[in-house]
């Protein structure tokens, strides 16, 4: 028997809150957000990233991206370089500073998230990673909402 969708829905949202809310009383500490924190964790693979990838990871909007990006330039944690395979584009990439903080903050978010970790067996964690990862996959292969449910909600909403 298949649940109902809110059903899934409900839980889903419920444990990203928890999980966002405990993550983020962590960062409070050393003054970060989670948005920041997501495109510092990103960053930290040494490789620059354009913005839209940058923006899509902190599940923020690409005008709410350039005030953060700007002020962790500010910081000196990121900078800015042009993409020398396409001029017209800009890579974020972690600044030396910006690596160490990077550091510190996973290490404390590990920290505390350790006490979480022994609720689920190694396997069960990595199973609920691959059926999380298989359902975003295919929520993004449907396009996400169809033209006519679309076309519902702009009529609901008006």
């Amino acid at each position: 028997m298949a649940r109902r969708p809110q059903d899934l829905l409900h839980l889903l949202t419920r444990a990203e809150r928890l999980s966002v809310r405990r993550v983020q009383s962590v960062l409070d500490e050393f003054d970060c957000s989670i948005e920041a924190w997501r495109v510092l964790d990103l960053l930290s693979d040494g490789d620059g990233h354009i913005m839209t990838a940058l923006a899509d990871h902190a599940f923020v909007p690409a005008p709410t991206l350039t005030k953060l990006i700007d002020q962790l330039v500010d910081q000196n944690l990121v900078f800015r370089r042009v993409d020398p395979a396409d001029r017209r584009r800009v890579l974020v990439q972690l600044t030396p500073r910006g690596m160490q903080r990077w550091q510190r903050l996973s290490r404390a978010v590990r920290a505390d998230w350790g006490g979480v970790e022994p609720l689920l067996a190694e396997d069960e964690a990595e199973q609920l990673k691959t059926l999380l990862d298989q359902l975003a996959g295919a929520l993004e292969g449907n396009g996400g909402v169809t033209t006519a449910r679309a076309e519902r909600a702009v009529g609901r909403a008006r």
